[in-house]
């Protein structure tokens, strides 16, 4: 019965999620929107869909407007976080002593499938258990090793997290204080929230102690799961913050000079609405990203926030699907080639 209810219980959270970030982003949107004379005449004699095209013709030019060198720019800065990508799971096969015979350029592009179609669809663990599952078997992987695979990888994105998140809370404690417009839930003092950056870093010292006094391996239902080794913390303190980096720099860089929040707070924002959206379960976080990193930004024009994400969306989210979605159809071709030679 509870299994039941959990299976109806996501999917309601993810829907509620949904309906309240739109409803808020909507008003958020409008309002910013009429600081335009003009803009606000069309808005009150307009209905709800010709104020959504007004509102949505409002970001066109917020989008239009981001510099060349900005969209290069924020172009490495995907590169750069899908590389990071897949040393994800070359850390995890170096983990497992599976690298050896198993290329880099295939160990990235399976990556790049893996995250391309799990970020879009949701569920990440099990979209993306599914597209490592059918990767790397065919290297010689067994299904536990996988597991460890994926779980390693989920370890070393939590730890990246933490790690980051730690570093902007202190160094940018006021990162929290505009969500307290949303919720007296979220009311954190600088004090608080350095004090919770300092306790994500302790964890993060933790893990890193761990690896270093070599702590034995543990059993989980008849295999045999090891600690990380020092040498692969070592690169996952290196190349993990690689990854969120590039994925925060796209937005840092689509965001307009003109009352810049800065890195840090771009960094902070990114971490906290990312991970509300992989909470909410709905699949790109739509909506709820958008929500929470607009109460995040107050000093940032709303359609601008706005454009920076759907730039991000764009470079992140909707080209790497594009692109994957050959690469899963060519490589499913190829085995089944394999499996169905042609006959003499």
């Amino acid at each position: 019965m509870l299994a039941r209810l959990k299976d109806y219980l996501w999917p309601l959270v993810g829907i509620v999620a949904v309906i309240w970030s739109v409803r808020l982003l909507y008003f958020k949107l409008e309002a910013e929107a009429a600081t335009n004379p003009l803009v606000k005449a069309a808005l009150d004699k307009g209905d709800i869909l010709s104020n959504i095209a007004t509102i949505a013709r409002v970001i066109g030019g917020k989008v239009a407007a981001i510099p060349p060198d900005g969209f290069a720019l924020a172009t490495l800065s995907a590169i750069l976080a899908y590389l990071a990508l897949g040393w994800y799971d070359k850390l995890a096969l170096m983990h497992l002593k599976k690298d050896r015979g198993i290329s880099f350029p295939y160990v990235a592009t399976t990556a790049f499938v893996t995250y391309a179609i799990a970020h879009n669809i949701g569920a990440s663990v099990l979209s993306g258990g599914a597209v490592r599952y059918r990767a790397y078997t065919a290297k010689g992987l067994t299904g536990p090793e996988v597991a460890i695979l994926v779980a390693i990888c989920t370890l070393t994105f939590f730890y990246a997290t933490a790690l980051m998140l730690g570093f902007a809370l202190i160094g940018a404690p006021h990162l929290l204080e505009p969500m307290a417009q949303l919720s007296s839930w979220f009311a954190v003092s600088e004090t608080t929230a350095r004090l919770a950056g300092l306790a994500l870093l302790t964890a993060c010292m933790f893990y890193m102690i761990g690896a270093l006094l070599a702590l034995p391996a543990f059993t989980i239902k008849g295999t045999e799961v090891a600690y990380p080794k020092a040498r692969i913390v070592a690169i996952q303190t290196v190349i993990a913050p690689l990854e969120i980096i590039g994925a925060a720099g796209i937005i840092y860089f689509a965001l307009p000079a003109e009352n810049h929040p800065g890195f840090l707070l771009v960094l902070g924002a990114f971490l906290l609405s990312f991970s509300a959206g992989l909470v909410s379960q709905v699949p790109g976080g739509v909506g709820v990203m958008e929500a929470i990193f607009l109460a995040l930004m107050p000093d940032v024009p709303a359609s601008s926030v706005f454009a920076a994400l759907l730039v991000w969306r764009l470079l992140y989210l909707i080209l790497p699907l594009v692109v994957a979605i050959p690469i899963v159809l060519l490589f499913e071709r190829a085995r089944y080639a394999a499996g169905h030679p042609k006959p003499v």
